[in-house]
């Protein structure tokens, strides 16, 4: 996996000038075509982890299957505790004692989806229903975090499928949605693989995904947008390529929307 850290190359001018990325071999490597100084080596190396490598596969249901060892929340506190000391920040001071082993059981929740496999959180929860007539599941709130910068976007998720004989239980969908959401994402790629996900278990007539997201990438940072939101669509079958059904089933969310 290719890690763009993300930290500016021009010096800062301020009271972290110590972290500024220089042109100097002597300060950082280059990885990549950037200049890495000790912070960014930090992170690159928690990140290029192969617990936390996202997986590139075209199936969407494929997860990394290695266990996370019982040493991996050690080894990520001692991560956090080492980029609190280099930001200037006094890691023995009683806000931050316990701060480093709370950021390490958060990010393995935030993380939890890559040891989860779609077929087995469904449990066995599809069901034979002769039936083709749509089936809409909305507002499944979603939480994930940005692979660019590790920061939260959030929103709503709204599925749709035309069953082919088989139907999925509702509280699956949004455990569906958990799976992919708890990895480090791109909503673009977190919205292919539920759908393809649901895809492959159900066979249906068609389905579609839809999700809307805030970026706190885009609101505390950047372009510091704070109202911008983010639609994200996948369509598969006749929700795909009939123009009818995928009419009816935007036509179903605004119906939504209005009540």
């Amino acid at each position: 996996m290719s890690i763009n850290p993300g930290f500016s190359t021009e010096p800062p001018g301020g009271p972290y000038d110590q972290l500024a990325l220089k042109d100097d071999d002597s300060i950082g490597e280059i990885i990549n075509g950037h200049n890495l100084n000790d912070l960014g080596k930090i992170v690159l190396k928690l990140l290029t982890s192969p617990k936390f490598s996202q997986t590139t596969d075209t199936e969407s249901s494929q997860i990394v299957d290695d266990p996370i060892p019982q040493t991996l929340p050690n080894e990520i506190a001692a991560t956090i505790r080492t980029l609190l000391c280099q930001i200037g920040e006094d890691t023995n001071r009683e806000g931050l004692k316990e701060t480093p082993d709370r950021y390490a059981e958060a990010l393995q929740f935030f993380t939890k989806g890559y040891k989860e496999k779609a077929n087995e959180v469904v449990n066995g929860a599809i069901f034979n229903e002769e039936m083709e007539d749509m089936v809409i599941v909305s507002d499944i709130d979603v939480f994930s975090l940005c692979e660019h910068h590790m920061l939260p976007f959030f929103g709503k998720v709204h599925i749709g499928y035309i069953p082919n004989g088989r139907v999925l239980g509702l509280s699956k969908f949004a455990r569906i949605v958990d799976i992919f959401a708890r990895r480090l994402q791109v909503q673009e790629r977190l919205t292919t693989q539920i759908a393809d996900t649901i895809d492959e278990l159900l066979e249906p007539l068609g389905v579609a995904v839809i999700i809307e997201c805030k970026h706190m990438c885009m609101m505390m940072r950047g372009v510091e947008k704070t109202e911008s939101m983010t639609s994200t669509q996948c369509m598969r079958g006749v929700l795909k390529d009939g123009v009818t059904e995928r009419r009816n089933f935007h036509a179903l969310l605004k119906l939504r929307k209005r009540s």
